[in-house]
């Protein structure tokens, strides 16, 4: 279907809901059954369908067959992962991700530091600890978050929860294992709790380590890794192994409506190999303290945190499946020593970051109809990067990616919510954010520009760097407006505009090598590329509009949603081909099958689509009861300054699954299937893919006390590329550009089965 076309079914679509929408309204004189009004209270607008929350009967069902946070929205509409570390898939919500998505954990705004953006914020979270899972996919109100321009993902971990007044000491916990056969994947977490009327005392720890898993068939031409006498069979998915230990303790304490709670955390990751990074994550480690302080009053509630969050060390090279070794003299993969001159053991880099947040925020109830929701905060966050010499071209001296990198927002907002009766409630809020950045000189690893045959242009870049001035502050609004109708006991509308403003992050503005191997080293995208940052950059300006049906019984034992959407996002953090410096020559602005280096640059772009998601029950038999859930989504994006698209769109995708409930038996056979996807950024020369459907099984029985999970992923051991995976650089010689095959993409995983077992007490 061509792109015209395609934009004018889903205006069409657009147009036809928005009328159905507007016809509604004119008819609203009409008596028709309403729902009974409900006295407003505190709380989040939760949308009818511009929101959705991860039910707890997913969470649990997830739990045993991934330990990748972010896969927990796999059934989300709207939501798409790119895929990355076992357990580091960055969530993309109608196409966009990553820093463009406000992604908070436990009210904390985290952020990635890592030039491969390999320690995402739900990275730190393992599946069993959290609570509540809430995504906002449409318009996201001014009081969930600023500094994206894609939505937001809420994450929580659970609720402390305290003994009756004057009753016994409340002990409660948790323990689990599981285990998954592709990957030999195996782990177990573990929460325990004692709580008095005002104190409660936690902790909970969870550990998972995999080896590298592999695809239903081979998938790519050579075996070799560049080490002596390491090879990998060619259905093997290199830089695929990972391990994780996450543990938190937390003291609450209440005293009649107010609540205190504080949490520290620690996650150690000792590796997590990347199929589709030049580099590996071999040691990070993260420490935070969360404080919040929440009190009802007779007003409204307030809500006060602050925290501080240091990822340190954060360390990464070449791990096993990719070449350690570089040496202009000795054969591939054979030590040579001492490192000097034309040999070098690695790449090291490393990275440090404090993050300290404070965060404030009232509900007031103006009156039965009104809630005013304020609220301000300031972030500071700061950001050091380096890449120390370990011989060859990689030395004498250490290669200062970014230095002394701060970034720091301070942002007030405003939201009136009202109810006017039982059937309209609107939302309008305006946001406000400065975020200041800078970073300090630079270097790299020699004072010179390389040779004739291997320019760097080291010192020329970083002279350029250093004479700028690299001092930014961009003043941000955001503005929305919500309206939803409740048309009947069986039909909820919303519409909804917005206005949202992102700024560039770290490493877009401040990486500044056009060194070929430098610059690959910088991408969290997964493309295999390179990218330089540009000083220059503008915030990106998305305006959004969305509309919403939804269609259900009373009960909502059935439903049907169909969300469209349209955004035109102004100066659009995009990418073009470097015009100037070491690795930007005339090659590289033309090449097609080969791997290039890219500049950031503003431009213009659009992207529409609809989500379309239910349920409903078939039939109640004496055998148990038979229901049918499905999700399709699509979306596609174009830069409108070059006509080309936009990069990772996820193609025309659906689930559909038959479920089967019978007392304790929760069963169900789920189909996914992709179609191809054709549409592919040509200035990244981004990898096609084809089309595949796969089959899912599940199976699980829960006592008072235990849960048992079974199921078969790709159950049919279907054979196919993650749309969304990126480019397979997971084994070899990865330190040069195109030292390694273009066009191929990470696949998908083989069959494998897995089985999860769940106490509580």
């Amino acid at each position: 279907m061509s792109q015209p076309v395609c934009r004018s079914l889903f205006f069409t679509i657009l147009l036809g809901i928005s009328g159905l929408y507007l016809s509604s309204v004119v008819a609203a004189d009409v008596p028709e059954p309403v729902l009974e009004e409900v006295k407003v209270q505190a709380d989040k607008l939760e949308p009818a369908a511009m929101s959705n929350t991860v039910s707890a009967e997913n969470l649990a069902q997830m739990r045993s067959s991934t330990s990748d946070t972010a896969s927990l929205l796999e059934n989300t509409p709207g939501v798409s992962l790119y895929r990355a570390g076992g357990v580091s898939s960055l969530p993309a919500i109608h196409g966009l991700a990553d820093d463009r998505l406000r992604v908070k954990v436990d009210g904390m705004d985290l952020i990635a530091s890592c030039p491969n953006h390999m320690n995402p914020a739900l990275s730190y979270l393992d599946p069993s600890s959290i609570g509540e899972l809430t995504t906002y996919a449409g318009i996201t109100p001014v009081s969930v978050g600023g500094d994206s321009i894609g939505g937001s993902i809420i994450a929580q971990t659970r609720e402390p929860v305290f003994a009756a007044a004057g009753g016994d000491l409340l002990t409660q916990g948790e323990m689990g294992s599981f285990y998954r056969s592709n990957g030999n994947v195996r782990g177990g977490n573990v929460s325990v709790a004692a709580a008095s009327e005002h104190v409660n005392l936690s902790y909970s720890g969870s550990s998972v380590k995999s080896d590298n898993y592999t695809a239903a068939d081979d998938f790519k031409s050579s075996t070799a890794t560049g080490r002596l006498g390491h090879s990998l069979p060619n259905d093997e998915v290199g830089s695929s192994a990972y391990e994780s230990i996450n543990q938190t303790l937390g003291l609450a304490l209440k005293a009649g409506d107010h609540l205190l709670d504080t949490q520290l955390s620690l996650q150690k990751i000792p590796q997590q190999l990347y199929p589709n990074q030049r580099m590996d994550m071999l040691d990070n480690e993260q420490k935070s303290i969360n404080t919040r302080y929440v009190g009802q009053f007779n007003w409204g509630e307030l809500e006060a945190q602050v925290y501080e969050e240091r990822v340190d060390p954060h360390h990464m090279d070449f791990g096993d499946d990719k070449r350690v070794w570089y040496s202009m003299i000795m054969p591939a993969g054979l030590p040579c020593a001492p490192i000097g001159p034309g040999c070098a053991y690695g790449m090291p880099m490393d990275t440090q970051s404090t993050n300290t947040g404070v965060n404030l925020n009232a509900d007031i109830n103006l009156d039965e109809k009104n809630i005013l929701r304020v609220g301000g905060l300031y972030q500071s966050y700061s950001l050091d990067d380096w890449w120390k010499p370990s011989g060859g071209m990689m030395g004498p001296g250490v290669f200062v990616n970014i230095n002394n990198g701060q970034r720091d927002r301070t942002g007030v907002f405003s939201e009136l919510e009202t109810r006017i009766n039982s059937q309209w409630l609107t939302q309008l809020g305006v946001r406000y954010e400065a975020v200041a950045m800078t970073a300090g000189n630079v270097q790299g690893y020699a004072d010179n520009n390389g040779s004739m045959m291997m320019p760097s242009n080291q010192k020329k870049d970083a002279a350029a760097f250093n004479a700028a001035d690299r001092d930014r502050t961009d003043n941000n609004w955001d503005m929305t407006a919500l309206t939803r109708y409740t048309r009947s006991r069986n039909t909820d509308m919303e519409f909804g505009v917005s206005r949202k403003v992102r700024s560039p992050n770290l490493y877009e503005r401040y990486t500044w090598s056009t060194w070929g191997m430098s610059a690959i080293m910088n991408n969290f995208v997964g493309d295999g590329n390179g990218y330089v940052g540009n000083i220059e950059l503008d915030p990106e300006v998305a305006n959004t509009v969305s509309t919403t049906l939804d269609l259900h019984s009373i009960d909502r034992k059935w439903e049907i949603k169909a969300t469209p959407f349209y955004s035109r996002v102004n100066d659009y953090i995009d990418a073009v081909r470097c015009t100037s410096g070491a690795a930007c020559t005339p090659m590289n602005q033309t090449a097609r099958d080969k791997f290039v280096v890219l500049q950031y640059e503003n431009q213009k772009a659009e992207l529409y689509g609809i989500d379309l998601s239910g349920h409903m029950p078939l039939a109640s038999t004496s055998v148990g009861d038979f229901g049918l859930e499905g999700l399709v989504n699509y979306t596609h994006g174009e830069n409108l300054d070059t006509s080309d698209d936009l990069y990772n769109i996820m193609p025309l995708n659906a689930k559909l699954a038959l479920t089967h409930k019978l007392g304790g038996w929760e069963s169900a056979v789920e189909l996914v299937a992709a179609q191809a996807k054709n549409n592919v950024s040509n200035v990244r020369n981004e990898i096609k893919t084809t089309g595949y459907s796969v089959t899912n099984l599940r199976t699980s029985y829960s006592w008072e006390q235990v849960r048992v999970d079974v199921g078969v992923d790709n159950a049919f051991d279907k054979m196919y590329t993650e749309p969304l995976g990126g480019a397979y650089v997971g084994q070899g010689t990865t330190m040069g550009i195109n030292s390694i095959p273009w066009g191929v993409g990470v696949p998908g995983m083989g069959r494998s089965v897995y089985a999860g077992i769940t106490y509580k007490f």
